[in-house]
């Protein structure tokens, strides 16, 4: 890595489009063989930084390194150490499984003996041996997306990026998919992946928060909980939880209740305040006014959303 000890580095990495700002003076490194989560809204410049990574946008300001590689001036260099899965998993469907992954291959440049082993790897990864023969179109979506996985990794890669590589898929098939990621991580592989689901990043060694451009925390799953949370979050059981949110969200917007956010979180409600054992009976008493039967208030650990929604939002003070 040319004496570099990180895979990737990002040093005020900037993107802007006109006037409008992508990507506004990033700044991280990820360390070989890290699974590092890329968090954000739609929107946010995930894709934006990933694409800059890759050489296929240039940035408008500051620099990044890939294994060693500028992007901005040695993408062909850097293509055949780096493996990227798009959101769209770029599956050619009127192609069977084998097929697309003899394309691959051959793109990336793999001799015949190298692509006949890796052929059945891929199957076998994707769970697809016996099935290589299959139209890639008639294949579920969670057979799609492994073998897209395989697809982008045929080269074997020192470095993946994937870029919400489970849209649309369902639960089961996401967490197969990231037993994949981690089997790579096992080897020595880097893995960046963007997401916006919250279960995927709490499987990240350490995420980053970005929006708006801008990233906002860096850290551990557990270090964000601790670090970067404003209040403590109150979870609120009740009968009706429809009514309860109304009632806090309109204490909530009349000041009487600092509360930082009120959200559904399946069937309970977490309010977070600057401190649960001075709201706590506050939100009680506005609740019962409003003739809301609580079956149960308690102070809980943030959920890595918490976390988000406290880091992305505006502080209430304007700060």
């Amino acid at each position: 890595m040319n004496g570099n000890e990180y895979a990737i580095v990002v040093d005020r990495l900037t993107k802007r489009f006109g006037r409008f700002t992508a990507v506004n003076e990033v700044s991280f490194q990820v360390a070989p063989g890290e699974v590092y989560g890329w968090l954000g809204p739609n929107g946010a410049g995930k894709t934006t930084t990933i694409r800059m990574l890759l050489g296929l946008l240039t940035p408008t300001s500051g620099r990044a390194t890939v294994l060693g590689y500028d992007p901005a001036r040695q993408a062909k260099a850097m293509q055949a150490r780096v493996g990227y899965m798009s959101q769209l998993f770029t599956l050619y469907n009127d192609l069977t499984a084998s097929e697309n992954i003899r394309f691959y291959g051959q793109a990336y440049g793999l001799s015949r003996r190298a692509l006949r082993e890796r052929q059945a790897e891929i199957l076998t990864m994707a769970g697809l041996t016996g099935r290589g023969d299959s139209l890639t179109a008639n294949l579920s979506g969670g057979w799609k997306q492994r073998l897209a996985l395989g697809c982008a990794i045929v080269h074997r890669p020192q470095v993946v990026f994937l870029d919400e590589p489970t849209a649309g898929v369902d639960p089961i098939s996401r967490r197969e998919f990231w037993g994949l990621i981690y089997e790579m991580a096992k080897t020595g592989v880097t893995v960046m992946v963007t997401t916006h689901y919250m279960d995927e990043a709490e499987l990240c060694q350490r995420v980053g928060f970005i929006s708006q451009g801008r990233l906002l925390a860096l850290d551990t799953p557990a270090r964000l909980k601790q670090t970067q949370m404003r209040g403590h979050v109150l979870e609120i059981n009740t009968a009706d939880a429809d009514g309860a949110m109304r009632a806090l969200k309109a204490a909530q917007a009349s000041g009487r209740l600092p509360l930082e956010e009120v959200a559904l979180y399946g069937a309970q409600i977490h309010a977070v305040a600057p401190s649960a054992d001075e709201y706590r009976e506050p939100i009680l008493a506005t609740l019962r006014e409003a003739g809301i039967a609580v079956r149960g208030i308690e102070w809980i650990a943030p959920t890595l959303e918490d976390v988000f929604i406290s880091a992305v939002r505006p502080r209430r003070d304007g700060g």
